[in-house]
């Protein structure tokens, strides 16, 4: 058990919310206040300076901005960051999307006023708490040449495979690396539940959309599935596969939360084994709890492939230790190796398909 507080930077321009974060910390016993910064550069100087166990780290700062120390951070003294933000989801969805994949483990939104900062204490310290248990180890900074949005048609071949994939905690840093490597031609509609909350999960799709070589949107649910798309569950929606007559379909539903979350990866999981079988691949990434594990043991039961990162590679060893522990995979890889297995997965899935018809 540890005996002391984690020490915690906290990097704002804010003097007001410099003294409202320090007074969350220092009355949950748990964390304690290392040393305050006001911009970039100084918050980089205390890191190396101070050596706190956590950042919290305001996007928003004069000179050099929270992102670009975020990016220096991770790359020199990796250590968990909590990024801040006052910004709503539109303004700030893109931001906090880029915070991720540089390594950041959470965004929590700011309060704008005075009398919203009581608000701040749960989801700070909730996150803070995330933070004490991730591993850093095998987080590489992200830089990704192409920044354009797709602007060619949507793509209309019915999908034969759907690969879905599971993913919270550490899941966009993650995902980042793992949807830009796979090629626009891949035999396979690809469908992913990351838990995050209303209002990100389209500003999330539109930035994989722009690193990647797949067409990717948030889904609003009724599109027929397509190989070569990428399918994002809107936060706070469940998102599961139903058939029509022309084939899979994306539908997008309000039912109560699995596992205290919504989306959950679980309904969708259950639903792509019902309807693709053996043509089903689930993936689960890293994240805490156990969202996944079971409808990754659905989909071998019904003659599907698993894939689950190694949890030694994930920021958040839970989901994948569930995923291990309950026997849902077939193999298990570092984050590096993803891509490049569920392209393997696909295609011996499409020969097995066209063998069988």
């Amino acid at each position: 058990m540890r005996s002391k507080p984690h020490r915690v930077l906290i990097a704002d321009d804010n003097a007001l919310l410099r003294n409202v974060v320090s007074d969350i910390l220092e009355r949950s016993g748990e964390f304690t206040v290392a040393g305050f910064a006001t911009d970039g550069h100084e918050a980089i100087q205390l890191v190396h300076e101070l050596n706190p166990d956590i950042v919290t780290l305001d996007v928003e700062m004069p000179g050099l901005d929270g992102l670009h120390a975020l990016g220096y951070i991770m790359s020199e003294a990796p250590r968990p960051v909590i990024v801040l933000s006052a910004l709503d989801a539109n303004a700030g969805a893109v931001l906090a999307m880029r915070a991720l994949e540089l390594g950041a483990l959470e965004f929590v939104r700011k309060p704008t006023r005075p009398d919203e900062t009581e608000g701040l204490a749960l989801p700070l310290l909730e996150a803070l708490r995330m933070a004490t248990g991730a591993n850093l180890s095998e987080t590489r900074v992200l830089a990704r040449p192409r920044l354009q949005p797709q602007s060619g048609p949507r793509p209309t071949t019915s999908a034969s495979i759907a690969v879905v994939i599971a993913a919270s905690t550490g899941g966009p840093r993650a995902l980042a690396e793992v949807v830009p490597a796979l090629p626009a031609d891949l035999d396979a509609a690809v469908l992913i539940v990351q838990h995050m909350p209303s209002g990100f999960t389209r500003g999330f799709a539109e930035r994989l959309d722009a690193l990647s070589q797949m067409w990717v949107r948030e889904a609003k649910g009724g599109e027929r599935l397509a190989a070569g798309s990428v399918y994002v569950a809107p936060g706070g929606r469940h998102m599961s596969i139903i058939a029509r007559q022309d084939g899979p379909t994306v539908a997008i539903t309000d039912g109560p939360p699995v596992w205290g979350l919504r989306p959950a990866a679980d309904p969708l999981f259950a639903s792509t084994a019902t309807l693709f079988g053996p043509r089903a691949i689930g993936v689960v990434l890293t994240g805490m709890g156990r969202d996944g594990a079971g409808g990754l043991c659905t989909i071998r039961r019904a003659g599907g492939y698993g894939l689950v990162q190694t949890p030694s590679s994930a920021v958040i060893a839970g989901m994948p230790t569930a995923a291990v522990a309950e026997g849902g995979a077939d193999r298990v890889i570092p984050l590096t190796e993803m891509a490049a297995a569920i392209i393997g997965a696909v295609s011996r899935s499409m020969a097995q398909w066209r063998a069988a018809v």
